[in-house]
């Protein structure tokens, strides 16, 4: 007897071949709905992967299910049954409506389909993925201390990339949140937003340095280039800038089908400079007093041992100048010592970025010099197109002048390239303020005060957004989580200026002038202004301006002192800063 065909025909018979088709199909559409609609809420996806195999598991099911029971005018009965009922007469009618349905589902899922392929990906897929993110190369010496090197050198090939014209490159702060991270690096790559990664090892041992770097595909995790440098520290011209030039060109061929024409790194022939260097910067990237004097400390050893060493005069220019913003005393000499170092930089180094960059910022932050400041920091931006710095501060001075759209803009690009970037997202902030766009203003000071919560003036934006709209509650609850104590004082002040409560207001500026009179004269001029007491605002103005307060760099484009602009006396210390006048202000 011939089992085969009688199979085949129950099987037919019971829906089998049917319900598997079915349950196929609709399956395969679920599959390709979740994938389309998952990623859109940011679900995990792991959950996408249970769905897979939960649709996987469940065919086997379906077919029993279709084997031992079966639809009826009546409902579901098992087979027998439904046979027993005179369940056939009926199974024509019934094989056409399971095969509507199958044709129905399979329509659904290729109309998807085509969907995804030619309306979804139309615009994005002939665009070439250029673009990359370099991980923090890990150190595999054995010594933690020597993570300053191998982070040094991550910075380096940062800095090195982001040369290259056409190449978008990850800025710093989002490269290094990923370090020691075990997370998959694809998956790093997707956060990112980028389509290549660059990762490796370093392992430095006696008088010899070891580095594999290789650029993996974030679509598929295929390596794209892969290089082992294996190299001596002694008597090597900056081994890792020539490292990094070494990686940037071949990232270009195989990024960008040429090879990188990018300008010369400024480098030291003393390793053991060098290494000062990377100590110094590893302190400067912490961003508060006491790690600036520490990273003096390196940079003055750096430069002692290579006296023409320009990207430490570079780095050192810009301590200096956080440092004469953060402290009352020897503030003239701070100031000129970084004046002279960006100067030293520059005429070392002109194709410097970090040089120009350096010598942009003193002109701005201390000279007040915005038309030099200016082109400075745009050479820098043309020099290294891909770096998030020079855009930051150039963002700065574009909203000083009140190029406000410009202002945006750039810190936007900056924000863009390295989206972990508390300074980028702060000062995004603050020019957004500016231009009146408040409700994104606060997102972005939100931002900033989740990537660094700790940070001083980490809720000033979301403060002074909530006092522009009239909201004292909501300004005195972010004042009250401020992590800085002068910041903090500044922004309870500012609030309760517009609260029903005058005596706490009262109190309040009182706080804010026994402690912060020596440092905060800016912030207390805001107050006053705030609060509608002109005389007072304009006597903390003119102190600001005696001591040349960083702070009146804002006056031009600060809302908080919209009531002074029908005051002459605004107009004429906005000459003697040379900013230019509102359209509001007296003339």
């Amino acid at each position: 007897m011939n089992v085969a065909p009688t199979l085949f025909a129950e099987l037919k018979r019971r829906n089998v071949f049917r319900i598997g088709a079915f349950y196929a199909a609709s399956a395969w559409l679920l599959v390709q709905v979740a994938t389309q609609v998952l990623p859109i809420f940011q679900v995990q996806e792991w959950i996408l992967r249970w769905i897979v195999v939960a649709a996987i598991i469940g065919l086997p099911i379906a077919l029993g299910l279709a084997w031992y029971y079966e639809i009826t005018p009546g409902g579901v009965k098992r087979d027998s049954d439904a046979q027993r009922d005179g369940g056939s007469s009926t199974a024509a009618p019934r094989h056409h409506v399971m095969d509507r349905a199958i044709i129905a589902v399979l329509a659904v899922a290729v109309a998807l389909l085509l969907a995804d392929r030619l309306v979804l990906h139309r615009d994005a897929a002939p665009k070439p993925d250029k673009s990359i993110a370099v991980l923090p190369l890990l150190n595999e010496g054995g010594v933690a201390d020597d993570d300053y090197f191998s982070d040094g050198l991550s910075e380096e090939l940062i800095a090195a990339l982001a040369q290259i014209e056409g190449l978008k490159v990850i800025g710093r702060s989002s490269s290094f949140r990923f370090k020691d991270s075990k997370e998959d690096p694809r998956a790093i790559g997707k956060e990112l937003g980028v389509g290549s990664l660059l990762e490796g090892t370093v392992r430095r041992q006696d008088d010899r340095v070891r580095i594999v770097a290789e650029l993996v595909s974030v679509m598929d995790g295929r390596s794209l280039w892969s290089q082992t440098y294996d190299r001596e520290l002694k008597d090597v011209f900056n081994v890792q800038a020539d490292i990094a030039q070494a990686v940037a060109n071949s990232l270009s061929a195989a990024l960008l089908g040429g090879t990188a024409r990018m300008p010369a790194r400024a480098t030291t022939n003393s390793v053991a400079a060098h290494d000062l260097y990377l100590k110094g910067h590893q302190a400067f990237e912490h961003y508060d007093t006491e790690n600036f004097r520490v990273a003096l400390g390196y940079f003055d050893q750096a430069i002692a041992l290579d006296p023409e060493y320009a990207l430490a005069y570079a780095e050192r220019a810009e301590t200096w100048s956080w440092l004469s913003d953060q402290t009352d005393q020897d503030v003239e000499a701070a100031r000129a010592s970084a004046r002279s170092d960006a100067e030293k930089a520059v005429a070392l180094a002109p194709e410097l970025a970090e040089a120009r960059t350096a010598l942009g910022w003193v002109r701005y932050f201390l000279d007040w010099n915005y038309d030099e400041a200016v082109a400075e920091l745009e050479t820098a931006t043309r020099l290294a197109p891909g770096a998030a710095k020079p855009k930051v501060y150039l963002a700065q001075v574009m909203t000083s002048v009140r190029r406000l759209d410009d202002g945006v803009s750039l810190a936007r690009q900056a924000v863009e390239i390295d989206a972990y970037y508390f300074y980028a997202h702060a000062i995004l902030a603050r020019n957004l303020i500016a231009a009146g766009l408040f409700d994104e203003a606060e997102a972005e000071g939100r931002k900033a005060a989740e990537l660094r919560p700790q940070a001083a003036g980490g809720h000033r934006w979301q403060t002074t957004v909530a006092v522009l709209r009239g909201n004292a509650g909501a300004a005195l609850r972010e004042a009250q989580k401020e992590p800085e104590n002068i910041y903090q004082r500044f922004e309870i002040a500012l609030a309760l200026t517009i609260g029903k409560d005058r005596a706490a207001a009262d109190k309040a500026l009182a706080d804010l002038l026994e402690h912060d009179g020596a440092t905060a004269g800016y912030q207390i001029a805001e107050v006053y202004a705030m609060r509608g007491e002109a005389d007072n605002a304009f006597e903390w103005l003119e102190k600001g301006y005696a001591i040349r307060d960083t702070g009146l760099l804002s006056l031009a484009a600060d809302p908080l002192m919209h009531k002074l602009h029908p005051d002459p006396r605004f107009a004429d210390l906005l000459t003697r800063v040379g900013l230019p006048l509102p359209p509001d202000a007296a003339h």
